[in-house]
């Protein structure tokens, strides 16, 4: 998607580093298990430092939504506007869990808490078959190949941590970019996710359609590009 932007922009890779081309059909590195949402933020400011950026817009991805609330939490006067792409937004003082779907909270609460104390019993994640279905159903062959490559294992302490977003400037522009064929986080989830956001100080938020899958960025790079071309640097 980056050569479609039309300004300077910056994809950070997020921590641990020995994640990178592990897929999930092996077990997870050690390091998945120690590293949250404070690594991730460090790793964004630290990039940030590095490319001389003093100001910018944070865009956000699915769990990448808990990175950008909190660069911007720690950071408010180095961002200008956040835009969160179908992200699970936690309501404030909860965790990733919470803002699942009630059918797979206890499941997942259970299999995170389980990974984060080294439960290497738990095996390879989920099968092509799944990702397939979550991920790639408006691909076409070669950008299923390309996500199916590229999935790894989550950070457990992610899902686990509680999330606040107390310190995000109230008058903060924020965006929600809403995947009408997402059947990761499909759109009524997105809603709830929307409605968390909306409950925090400041709560205007301004929702943006597109109609796709989860990875925007994969197979609708242009249109994702657009909209975040549209937003206001400063």
């Amino acid at each position: 998607m980056l050569p479609h932007l039309e300004r300077r922009a910056l994809a950070v890779d997020l921590p641990p580093k020995a994640i990178r081309g592990v897929t999930t059909d092996v077990a997870p590195p050690p390091e998945t298990a120690t590293i949250g949402l404070r690594e991730f933020a460090d790793a964004v400011l630290t990039k940030a430092d590095e490319a001389g950026l003093e100001r910018f817009v944070l865009v956000g991805h699915s769990m990448g939504g808990l990175t950008i609330a909190e660069v911007a939490r720690r950071a408010p006067e180095r961002v200008a506007q956040l835009i969160f792409v179908s992200c699970l937004v936690p309501p404030e003082g909860g965790t990733v869990v919470d803002a699942l779907p009630e059918s797979v909270r206890d499941m997942t609460r259970e299999a995170m808490a389980r990974a984060r104390a080294g439960d290497v019993a738990l095996g390879p994640g989920m099968d092509d078959a799944l990702k397939r279905h979550m991920f790639c159903n408006d691909m076409d062959d070669e950008q299923t190949r390309f996500v199916l490559e590229r999935c790894g294992h989550e950070c457990p302490s992610a899902f686990l941590d509680t999330v606040t977003r107390d310190g995000i400037p109230a008058t903060l522009p924020k965006t929600y970019v809403r995947l009408l064929r997402d059947q990761a986080l499909e759109p009524a989830t997105q809603d709830q996710q929307i409605a968390h956001l909306r409950a925090s100080p400041g709560g205007e938020v301004r929702v943006v359609e597109l109609d796709c899958g989860h990875d925007a960025m994969v197979s609708r790079p242009r249109e994702l590009a657009a909209v975040l071309n549209r937003v206001p640097s400063t």
